[in-house]
């Protein structure tokens, strides 16, 4: 469908500043639409049910994968985490881009799901930098940051599958260059069927005339 929305999937290491990046576009921009994914974990201090995430027990959260609730799941760091479909849906038929921050594993899932997606890995400018900003994030121990670090390494072997690659260095030119290219999406044949449709009848059109 002509002027439907772009999927924009964000993933990234952890620590890379994903969410900080995705808080800039939306209060930058008025056609981003953010889809809140579900989980298991607890929330940080901060965050609020609805917002930030849906926070599901397990129980609830193995029933909406097994009522069909969810267009991806995945297990990360001991947690599930998933992404409800009808919001995601709406939204991009009413031509809003969707922001979707999912890990690695989900990404790929939605990529065969909706293969004209956008992919977006987000790093840090390097490795000491990554644990720098977990670290200073305070809201976990040691022994979690490094269960972090050692998940950021086996992440790093799929960056290939990606899209795009953000070096998050300052916030506010990596939401530029975010968002570039996700608009940059808009202008795909793919997204433009019925115009090239009518544009090639008018062009028979004429050379009849």
């Amino acid at each position: 469908m002509d002027n439907q929305g772009v999927l924009a999937v964000v993933s990234g290491f952890s620590g890379a500043g994903k969410g900080t990046l995705i808080r800039t576009l939306l209060a930058g921009y008025q056609n981003y639409a953010l889809s809140v994914s579900a989980t298991t974990r607890s929330p940080r201090p901060g965050e609020a049910d609805g917002r930030e995430y849906f926070f599901r027990t397990n129980e609830e959260f193995e029933r909406m994968i097994e009522k069909g609730e969810l267009l991806e799941y995945a297990r990360y760091v001991d947690h599930y985490y998933g992404t409800p479909k009808e919001y995601v849906l709406r939204n991009l038929e009413a031509g809003r881009d969707v922001l979707l921050e999912i890990e690695i594993q989900g990404a790929l899932a939605i990529r065969e799901r909706f293969p004209e997606a956008v992919l977006l890995f987000v790093t840090a400018p390097d490795a000491a930098q990554l644990k720098k900003r977990l670290t200073g994030r305070g809201t976990e121990d040691m022994a979690v940051i490094e269960k972090r670090l050692r998940r950021a390494a086996e992440e790093a072997d799929g960056i290939e599958q990606y899209d795009y690659i953000l070096v998050n260095d300052e916030v506010e030119s990596c939401a530029m260059r975010m968002h570039g290219l996700i608009q940059a999406a808009h202008a795909r044949v793919g997204n433009h069927l019925e115009f090239i449709r009518n544009m090639r009848d008018d062009l028979k059109a004429q050379t009849q005339a």
